[in-house]
């Protein structure tokens, strides 16, 4: 535990993991009732399977192959705290036998991004169910990429400067006043939704330095590459 609370805090000092015997201390209405129901579970081989089937009821189709790693290589679920926002730490062994841990962020963070939420409502149910019910974004702790982002931290697209625009070989196929990027690989790519032009889960696959790729299914890019991100 001091092992793992060290690289916890090489990140963010104040993070703490809050044992299932603290559970009850928490205030009211602060995490999900899944969540005070999941950590009051002592057994952590339990733990991971309520997780799991969480969710798999949840976003089991959306989600498939990332989960299908999960059943094989989640080691431990764990309720953290960092100065006093509250998320789920994932301890996941590869298949080379290291330790990544992800931070799945909660449902009941507030929204705290304006741009966003006056156009939420325009997005995909699938999208925003992951983010109202099971995760305000998945990603690696220590780099807070290679995964869904918080909400606080979805990509505006009219907000930045993109030179690769004036680059481009062909025009411009989504409305930056529209599209917001929610997937950050932490390597200059975006999985980007222009809400404006969205049909059948298209999504598209942003770069900072190279051609943009247009249509593409949003939850089967984000599947491929969270499990990607497993193994890099």
């Amino acid at each position: 535990m001091e092992q793992k609370l060290g690289f916890l805090r090489k990140y963010n000092r104040n993070a703490q993991l809050i044992s299932c015997h603290e559970i009850h201390q928490l205030e009211c209405g602060k995490i999900p009732n899944s969540w005070y129901e999941l950590f009051q579970e002592e057994n952590a081989a339990r733990r991971v399977e309520m997780i799991l089937s969480f969710w798999k009821e949840r976003v089991g189709v959306e989600l498939r192959n990332t989960i299908s790693y999960l059943s094989r290589h989640l080691e431990e679920v764990e309720l953290m705290d960092i100065n006093g926002r509250y998320s789920i730490l994932y301890t996941i062994k590869t298949d080379d036998g290291e330790i990544r841990y992800y931070e799945g962020g909660n449902p009941k963070d507030e929204f705290n991004n304006k741009e966003l939420e006056k156009s939420w409502g325009k997005f995909p149910s699938t999208i925003r169910n992951f983010y109202q019910t099971v995760h305000n974004g998945f990603y690696y702790y220590s780099s807070q990429s290679m995964g869904l982002v918080p909400l606080e931290d979805v990509t505006f697209f009219d907000d930045d400067e993109w030179g690769i625009i004036e680059e481009l070989e062909e025009p411009l196929q989504i409305d930056l006043q529209t599209t917001f990027g929610f997937f950050k690989s932490g390597m200059g790519g975006y999985v980007a939704v222009d809400y404006k032009n969205f049909n059948n889960d298209n999504a598209t696959l942003w770069w900072t330095n190279k051609e943009p790729r247009y249509n593409l299914d949003f939850w089967d890019i984000v599947d491929e590459w969270i499990v990607i991100g497993f193994e890099v």
